[in-house]
C-alpha cells in the first residue's frame, strides 16, 4: 500500500511539472501598435525629383508606397508605370476579400497617369489575375475609362462576374462575336438595373437594332453620353427627334447629342443637327 501511494506521489508530481512546463511556452503578448510618429512616412515625395520618386518605389515601406504612389499619379509620371505594375504584382493572390491598399494607390496612379502605357498595364493586371475583389472592380473601371483592351476570354468571364460593377464595367470591353453577344443578351435581364443598361449600351455599339426601343427607353427616363453614343448606330426617326429634344434642352449633353446626330446617316438627323448648331436668338 505504502509503494502504492509513493508511485501515486510520483505520478501527480510529474503533471504538475509537465503543466507547468507547458505554461512556460505561451506567446507573449503582441507588441503594441506603432505610434502615429513612428508610423509616419519618413520620405517626403512633393520635395523628391521624378525619377527619385519611381526609383524609392520598388523598395518603399506600407506607408511610404502610398505616399510614392499618390505623388506619382498626381504628377502623371509615365516612366512610373512599369514600377506602379510590379507593386500590384507584389500582392497577388490577395485582396478576395478587402482591400490591398497599395494596389489600390497604384491602380489610381495609373488612373491619373492615362496614356497606353498606363491602359496596357492595367489590363495586364486584370487578365492575370493579379487584382481581386474590390481592388478588381477598381482596376476594371479605371480600365474602361481608359479605353483599354482585355482579351475576349478574361472579357467573358467579367460578364458573367458575381459583382454587378464588373459586370456592368466588362460591357464597356465587349467586342462582338457569337459568344459575347449571347451573353451581353442575357445581361439584358440582370436584376440589376445599370448592368442591364451597360449590356445595351455595349450590343447598340454593335449595331445590334434588337436593343433600339430598350435604348430609347433609357434615354428618356435618365439621359447620358454613354446612352447617346449607343443609340446612335441604330437610331430610327423616334430617336432622331429624341436626340434633338435632348440637344435643345440639356446643355450638359448637347454637344454629345449633336454629335450622335451628326454620325447618323439620315436627312432629318442633319436638319435637326443644323437647328441646334445654329445659336439661339435669346441667347
Amino acid at each position: 500500500m505504502h509503494s502504492v501511494s509513493l508511485f501515486g506521489d510520483f505520478a501527480y508530481s510529474a503533471r504538475v511539472i509537465q503543466q507547468l512546463d507547458l505554461f512556460r511556452y505561451v506567446p507573449a503578448p503582441p507588441e503594441p501598435p506603432p505610434s502615429d510618429e513612428a508610423a509616419r512616412s519618413a520620405l517626403a515625395p512633393d520635395t523628391m525629383e521624378d525619377d527619385e520618386l519611381v526609383a524609392a518605389l520598388p523598395h518603399a515601406t506600407i506607408t511610404d508606397s502610398l505616399t510614392l504612389a499618390a505623388e506619382i499619379g498626381q504628377r502623371r509620371v509615365t516612366a512610373a508605370v512599369p514600377a506602379l505594375e510590379a507593386l500590384c504584382r507584389r500582392f497577388a493572390g490577395f485582396g478576395a476579400d478587402r482591400i490591398v491598399p497599395e494596389q489600390a494607390a497604384a491602380i489610381d496612379a495609373l488612373a491619373r497617369i492615362a496614356g497606353a502605357d498606363a491602359a496596357g498595364a492595367l489590363a495586364r493586371l486584370i487578365a492575370r489575375r493579379v487584382v481581386q475583389g474590390s481592388c478588381l472592380q477598381r482596376a476594371v473601371a479605371a480600365a474602361a475609362c481608359l479605353g483599354a483592351k482585355l482579351p475576349a476570354a478574361t472579357v467573358l468571364e467579367m460578364l458573367r462576374h458575381d459583382d454587378p460593377q464588373i459586370r456592368a464595367d466588362a460591357c464597356r470591353f465587349a467586342q462582338a462575336s457569337p459568344v459575347v453577344v449571347a451573353q451581353l443578351r442575357d445581361l439584358l435581364d440582370d436584376l440589376q438595373r445599370p448592368v442591364r443598361m451597360a449590356a445595351a449600351c455595349a450590343l447598340g455599339l454593335m449595331g445590334r437594332n434588337e436593343v433600339r426601343p430598350l435604348l430609347a427607353r433609357y434615354l428618356r427616363e435618365e439621359p447620358s453620353a454613354q446612352l447617346i453614343d449607343a443609340v446612335a448606330p441604330v437610331a430610327d426617326e423616334e430617336c432622331i427627334i429624341l436626340l434633338g429634344r435632348i440637344g435643345r434642352t440639356m446643355p450638359a449633353l448637347s454637344a454629345a447629342a449633336l454629335d450622335a446626330l451628326n454620325s447618323i446617316d439620315h436627312p432629318r438627323a442633319s436638319r435637326i443637327a443644323a437647328d441646334i448648331g445654329v445659336p439661339s436668338s435669346n441667347g
